[in-house]
């Protein structure tokens, strides 16, 4: 099967978050998926969370991939969208359980509700996290959850975006 793959160097740098969604955006048409889609949202807001951690814990250079397998045609559109932050810090990531008035802690809880599936696995002497998102999944209000609207993989935490 073929796969649509693009990336991009990412610098130790905050600012380079932005980069990184502006980035995506612009990639996202050339893997066949509208700028108008619900799901492009959904897949930058994904890019920025998976950015923002690798530099703000790593304080390293990180590559960001995005992938979609198969051919990419209006009739047949593939699947499954694959986010991909590789860097070099062997450090395990860490789901934590964000205070109501805590102003970071909530990545991992909005990619765990907004992605179909996520995991993590070490590469070389660093690490590699990454989520996939089904293309032609319905929605089921991941959305609402990650806003602490419903149950989440993280059973009784509580996650609030104030």
């Amino acid at each position: 099967m073929q796969v649509l793959q693009v990336q991009l160097e990412i610098r130790p740098d905050p600012a380079e978050v932005g980069r990184a969604r502006k980035w995506a955006r612009s990639r996202l048409g050339g893997l066949g998926i509208a700028a108008d889609e619900p799901l492009a949202e959904t897949l930058v807001l994904l890019v920025s969370e998976l950015v923002t951690n690798a530099v703000v814990h790593t304080g390293r250079p990180a590559v960001l991939r995005l992938s979609l397998p198969g051919a990419r045609t209006v009739a047949a559109p593939s699947p499954t969208v694959r986010v991909e932050v590789t860097d070099a810090c062997s450090r395990a990531p860490v789901p934590r359980c964000a205070g109501q008035d805590a102003t970071g802690g909530r990545g991992l809880a909005l990619v765990d509700c907004l992605a179909d599936r996520w995991g993590w696995s070490r590469e070389g002497a660093g690490k590699s996290i990454w989520c996939e998102v089904d293309r032609c999944a319905q929605t089921d209000g991941s959305a609402a959850v990650a806003y602490g609207g419903g149950p989440s993989a993280y059973e009784d935490f509580a996650f609030e975006a104030v």
